[in-house]
């Protein structure tokens, strides 16, 4: 890599920093904006400050957003007797995305883990509750994750929500649609059985 000038090299060092992106990628990406034009590399820039400058976090459900409601949050359309809890704002996409949903959402900033020293205190549970106490909530879908720490943080949750005049719902998990029995783990099949309705 020597053979780069300094420029280049703290380019590539500080692109390569970015999850899933090695050196090569890093290096393929720093030349690629090389011999882009100055304005689509201005305009990327750009966009990077403004990340840091204008995003927050709802002041509602937590969900990254430029003002002080996101989007959901502010659409009147939204039904907001139904919420739905999930651990990072990214979970709150995909489910936007499936088309599925038309509730308002709570994001956690993550999920209950003594392992890590994560507990109740560390996560948005207070202000869950406080929402649930405002009244307008009657149905409450957990949507955390299948695994240890989610199934945990579920049970917590609906443990504490159970004194509340709402209904506790939890996601359904199990086969994928379009799954092959065969390749799908043992837990994946006991959580699909636990979970089999009537057709």
């Amino acid at each position: 890599m020597t053979h780069y000038p300094p420029s280049i090299l703290k380019a590539i060092k500080h692109i390569s920093r970015l999850p899933g992106i090695g050196e090569k990628t890093a290096e393929r990406l720093t030349l690629h904006m090389l011999q882009a034009p100055r304005l689509e590399i201005e305009q990327l820039a750009d966009s990077i400050l403004a990340i840091k400058d204008n995003v927050r976090l709802c002041s509602q459900c937590f969900s990254l957003s430029d003002a002080d409601l996101c989007g959901i949050c502010s659409d009147l359309s939204r039904d907001n007797t139904l919420l739905c809890v999930v651990e990072q704002p990214a979970d709150m996409v995909s489910i936007e995305k499936s088309g599925a949903y038309s509730g308002l959402y709570h994001i956690l900033s993550g999920v209950l883990s003594p392992m890590d020293g994560i507990g109740p205190g560390d996560i948005k549970i207070k202000e869950l509750l406080s929402r649930i106490e405002q009244g307008k909530v009657k149905e409450v879908v957990l949507a955390t994750s299948t695994n240890v720490e989610g199934e945990a943080t579920a049970v917590y949750l609906a443990e504490r929500l159970a004194k509340y005049p709402v209904k506790v719902t939890r996601i359904a998990s199990g086969v994928p649609v379009g799954g092959d029995l065969k390749y799908v783990d043992q837990v994946t099949l006991k959580k699909a059985m636990e979970t089999r309705h009537a057709l």
